[in-house]
């Protein structure tokens, strides 16, 4: 059983999780995990936010921490300049896999092959456009361990499972896949969102970097025009995901997971994640508009 609880009983927590479940039933899926951390009013909530999903491009959240470890380690700078390869070892065997560029939702990387590209923009179009090329040069450069020891060191070591890159098929059919839950992507980008992941500035870069999503039809979808979102999503034949800091006007942000899972083609998967984002605004700011009376 995936945890389900909150902190601060007062709030009218039930609701929010019939109105969940409900969704859940109306889109068809077959599991949600709901996740959030406000750093507002310190309230948290779970919703099956220990229960373990296919990360699909989630997992780009956390290489792009551990990318930002080595830069705080002084292992590399934001304006290194890495060459532009697509020739990747398989998880699996170590055999060599590359990613197609039609299964990649970027052609800029792509284009750049056998020049060399600065992390800082890799990054970006890792997470922006959810580049799989350049997911997979960043993890190589810095390698798996060295991420992995920086989860740890950050506390982060429960609730992401980061063992390959992506498109490697090889290793999927092994069974090795990245994993995440909805409570460890959230002290993550609770982490990021407080500005305590390494420093001030590289937080802030981490967040400039998630702020240009290219992706909007999930959290940010139903919210005010004023609000701004730093967030990765991740979807695949049968995940849909959504990970973010939300910044409403006027407040301190509040992180949201959505991650959830589907029957292969099933339709209105991001509207489903949409319809919970709008459920937990309006859980949050419902309370604020009755406790300012």
């Amino acid at each position: 059983m995936g945890k389900d609880s909150t902190q601060k009983p007062s709030r009218d927590t039930a609701r929010l999780r019939e109105r969940i479940d409900e969704i859940k039933r109306d889109a068809g899926a077959e599991a949600i995990a709901v996740a959030v951390r406000d750093v507002e009013t310190s309230v948290e909530f779970d919703f099956e936010s220990d229960r373990w999903f296919h990360a699909a491009s989630t997992i780009k959240v956390p290489i792009l921490v551990g990318v930002f470890g080595a830069v705080h380690a002084g292992e590399l700078l934001p304006q290194s300049r890495l060459h532009v390869r697509n020739r990747f070892r398989s998880a699996a065997d170590g055999s060599i896999f590359r990613v197609e560029p039609d299964r990649d939702a970027n052609a800029a990387v792509h284009a750049a092959l056998g020049k060399t590209m600065q992390v800082r923009e890799l990054a970006f179009h890792m997470i922006a456009t959810s580049s799989n090329l350049a997911t997979n040069l960043l993890l190589d450069y810095v390698g798996l361990e060295s991420m992995q020891r920086t989860f740890g060191e950050l506390g982060l070591d429960e609730g992401i499972d980061l063992h390959r890159g992506v498109e490697d098929h090889r290793a999927f059919d092994d069974g090795v896949s990245n994993r995440v839950t909805a409570a460890g992507l959230a002290r993550l980008l609770k982490l990021i969102a407080e500005e305590r992941a390494f420093s001030r500035t590289l937080s802030r870069e981490m967040l400039d970097i998630l702020h240009a999503q290219e992706f909007n039809s999930g959290i940010p979808a139903p919210l005010p025009k004023r609000t701004r979102v730093a967030h990765k999503t991740g979807e695949i034949s049968t995940i849909a995901h959504d990970a973010g800091v939300v910044y409403l006007h006027g407040r301190n942000p509040y992180v949201l997971v959505v991650l959830t899972e589907w029957d292969t083609g099933t339709s209105g998967r991001q509207q489903a994640v949409a319809k919970v984002s709008l459920a937990v605004y309006e859980f949050l700011t419902s309370d604020a508009r009755s406790t300012d009376g």
